[in-house]
């Protein structure tokens, strides 16, 4: 949808509490390198930005899953001063939302002083009536202390972050002593890791593990798609013993951070340590490029990997994701958790591999 057709582009006048004299404008991301620079120049500045903030996503939303997006800043003094990105996802079986940021664990708005953040919100509800959408969602990774009444929060999620030192032997004193046995049950094995440069070990493994877990795999295409939008930020790393490929994982790096995506293991992994030893060497190889904070990302409350990350030493910090009903009367239910769909992930256990990842991008699309 053009930027004609959506109600921005409006000025207002600045906030009581804001920082800078002049008049602010919302405006939506124009679809080109020269902007999406500029957005990430701001991105990269702002404190409580996120990988997940950065103008790639609009990328991966349109060309990835054929979501509609609708990337908001406000411009003050001709520059930018606070971002939002969404995205439309549309569901035959979940119905719509406006999500900042659909397939990511952290959203909403970065940056700007009250009114700016104010004026981006209601440029937001705005756009999310005039789509008709069951709901509006930011997933926060912080709580607002300027949260307005009016939006509705569900405990579902934690995230988990840990700072990281420069030195290695550091990092694993820092792991709690039964899991750090763990990982040098790996060492002791002989794993090591590679970076890989495509998707041949990556994406069977990732298929295979999903699938056993009775979850719908993305296409391949979305993973050569983040490694080609987000280049050097985005690696996989895979451990190996001997030749053969025993776990793997996607990761982003954002500022000096590093972020363990979308990871996996084989049926080998857990007798051999390869899935421990995995996020081990994540972490190592993170330390010497500099990073000095683990992002582990967010798991269920009362999940396996929920327990699988305090068992590292990380506290899980609650994520209070925000929802506004526009349309819907309830927000819908649309977690593994939920025992309507325990009849659907046996049956999904259940079909032959080939055919699960042959159906399984058209509906990981309209999950989110």
């Amino acid at each position: 949808m053009h930027e004609a057709s959506l109600p921005l582009g409006f000025s207002a006048p600045p906030s009581g509490n804001a920082p800078h004299a002049g008049a602010f404008t919302v405006r939506q991301l124009p679809r080109d390198a020269q902007a999406h620079a500029r957005w990430d120049a701001f991105v990269a500045a702002c404190p409580d930005a996120t990988f997940f903030h950065r103008a790639g996503w609009q990328t991966v939303m349109e060309q990835g899953f054929g979501h509609d997006s609708y990337f908001l800043y406000a411009e003050q003094d001709g520059a930018i001063a606070a971002v939002l990105p969404l995205a439309h996802m549309r569901s035959r079986l979940f119905g719509s939302a406006l999500v900042a940021l659909p397939f990511c664990v952290y959203g909403g708005i970065a940056g700007g002083h009250d009114g700016v953040r104010r004026a981006l919100d209601e440029a937001a509800q705005a756009l999310a009536r005039r789509l008709g959408v069951g709901h509006l969602e930011y997933r926060w990774r912080d709580a607002r202390a300027d949260a307005e009444a009016g939006w509705l929060q569900r405990p579902l999620y934690a995230t988990f972050r840990r700072p990281l030192h420069g030195d290695a032997e550091q990092n694993l004193l820092a792991i709690p002593r039964k899991q750090r046995a763990v990982v040098r049950k790996g060492i002791a094995n002989d794993l090591h890791s590679a970076i890989d440069y495509d998707l041949r070990h990556f994406y069977p493994i990732y298929a295979g593990s999903v699938h056993r877990l009775g979850t719908p795999v993305f296409a391949r295409r979305h993973f050569a798609l983040l490694r080609t939008v987000f280049g050097a930020d985005c690696d996989i790393l895979t451990v190996y013993q001997g030749l053969q490929a025993q776990a793997s994982v996607l990761v982003f790096y954002f500022r000096d951070e590093v972020l363990p995506y979308y990871g996996a293991g084989t049926l080998l992994a857990r007798s051999s340590g390869a899935n421990d030893f995995m996020y081990w060497e994540v972490m190592r190889r993170a330390a010497l490029r500099g990073c000095r904070l683990f992002d582990f990302g967010r798991s269920k409350l009362g999940t396996g990997a929920f327990e699988f990350k305090k068992n590292w030493g990380f506290v899980p910090q609650p994520l209070p994701y925000a929802y506004r009903l526009v349309r819907a009367t309830a927000l819908p239910e649309v977690n593994p958790l939920n025992p309507r769909y325990a009849l659907f992930i046996r049956a999904w256990r259940r079909l032959p591999l080939p055919l699960a990842n042959l159906l399984g991008p058209r509906i990981v699309r309209q999950l989110g």
